[in-house]
């Protein structure tokens, strides 16, 4: 690095660093991502600088679902072995927000003294770090229909992330789920190392593939996938009938662990970390002690206690992400727990702003627990509606549901906590923007 590369990169850090002490200073966020911004425009390839200092390597999250759970849970293993992590622990995933996270950890110079970088990216824009960045591991955990007016089809994803990853040295790592077919015949074509995770337990199959399935055909020659079983989505054991193309074997036999949080979705994300942690050298019992006394993520399956009142906040952006918080509430109260959900729609940028994706969710299993459901959030109409078609669709035997409509948050988390029985759970599924807000609600303190 020359002298004059010196002077903007300490100019750009000492920036950064003042805007992250003024916005704190006022209370006006996180500053996790103007800092970055800034010192980008003063240091264009500040990055790739920062990518470089990393001794043992950046490690790149992405995916639709599962990114937080995962970066947390492999920054808990590798920070219990004593290794320094920088992570971007907010979820802040675009350029500005990893640059913001990394500067937080240098000093005043910019020199960054850190182990591993944990950072969770947002899937559209991995291409782009890659042209100047150069990462040790990357790990995929699953293609879904998100946000459509963003990122395009799974299959258009697909294609750039191997565009992009097919240059980088080969002693980079890449991991992948086998049970996405997406995924599975990308990690099938890459030219690095690559090591593959995933479910072998027929026992979680789901009795049917959702209607709302986004990837079935054979990413080699087209033709419909042969599932033996679905464990969630598109997500499962297949082969092509036509071409040969089948799902790669796992490392990690799934049914030899435990997992992190409810839901099959966490399932993935336990063995996720678990398989990058051992290609770095961490042992099983390590992992496993870390995998029983590890906590959620903010909003990802977090526990709180309200008012006496046991909640459960379960983030739900997507048609998946819903189905499977459903899934895991209807499985708590199959055990005779009791049916109170609060469900917050809103179509704010971090949302998306088209909700039409809640016709893809099968709200009916969700109604047809009866017990009560609280709807508000900027579209509290919508979801009312679509909660109201499927009370309609189903027998008149069905539990008896009380729908309320609260267009005020505060209220609505008050009317649902009124609701929920001492000693029972209220689950809260918001997108993403309503997360934060119920958060703020319950804990007083803001995320972003």
């Amino acid at each position: 690095m020359n002298i004059f590369d010196q002077i903007r990169l300490g100019l750009a850090v000492g920036i950064a660093k003042s805007v992250t002490a003024f916005v704190k200073a006022l209370k006006l966020g996180a500053a996790s991502v103007l800092p970055g911004e800034i010192s980008r425009r003063i240091h264009p390839r500040l990055l790739p600088l920062l990518f470089e200092q990393v001794k043992s390597g950046v490690i790149l999250i992405v995916g639709t679902n599962g990114k937080t759970t995962t970066s947390l849970l492999l920054r808990t293993i590798l920070e219990n072995q004593g290794y320094r992590v920088t992570h971007n622990a907010t979820g802040a995933n675009l350029i500005n927000g990893l640059i913001t996270a990394l500067l937080a950890d240098t000093n005043l110079i910019g020199k960054l003294n850190r182990d591993y970088a944990i950072l969770e990216v947002d899937e559209n824009i991995l291409p782009l770090i890659l042209k100047d960045c150069c990462p040790r591991y990357i790990l995929g955990l699953n293609l879904f229909r998100d946000q459509l007016d963003r990122y395009g089809e799974v299959d258009t994803i697909s294609f750039r992330w191997q565009k992009a990853i097919s240059p980088l040295p080969k002693d980079t790592v890449v991991v992948l789920n086998a049970d996405d077919p997406t995924l599975a015949y990308l990690g099938q074509n890459l030219p690095q190392k690559v090591l593959f995770f995933g479910l072998n337990e027929p026992d979680l199959y789901l009795g049917e593939i959702p209607h709302a399935v986004d990837s079935i055909y054979c990413p080699s020659c087209g033709h419909l996938l042969d599932y033996k079983g679905v464990y969630l989505s598109h997500l499962g054991d297949y082969h092509c009938p036509s071409c040969g193309f089948e799902k790669s074997p796992p490392l990690l036999q799934s049914t030899e662990w435990g997992q992190i949080l409810i839901g099959v979705y966490n399932k993935y994300n336990t063995l996720a970390a678990a398989t990058l942690a051992q290609e770095i050298g961490i042992e099983r019992p390590a992992i496993d002690e870390t995998i029983k006394n590890f906590r959620a993520a903010f909003g990802r399956a977090e526990e709180l206690t309200v008012d006496g009142k046991h909640v459960r906040i379960l983030l739900s952006k997507n048609p998946v992400g819903m189905n499977e918080t459903i899934r895991a509430v209807n499985d708590i109260q199959a055990k005779g727990k009791s049916s109170v959900s609060l469900i917050v729609l809103n179509d704010r940028i971090p949302d998306g702003t088209d909700v039409s994706w809640i016709w893809d969710v099968d709200t009916e299993k969700l109604v047809a627990n009866g017990g009560t459901i609280v709807v508000s959030g900027d579209r509290v109409y919508d979801m009312a509606l679509r909660l109201q078609y499927s009370q309609d669709k189903l027998s008149e035997a069905a539990k008896p549901l009380n729908l309320i409509i609260q267009e005020n948050l505060e209220e609505a988390i008050s009317t649902a906590l009124t609701h929920t029985p001492p000693q029972e759970t209220l689950h809260i599924l918001p997108t993403y923007s309503a997360m934060l807000e119920v958060r703020q609600f319950l804990t007083g303190r803001k995320i972003l």
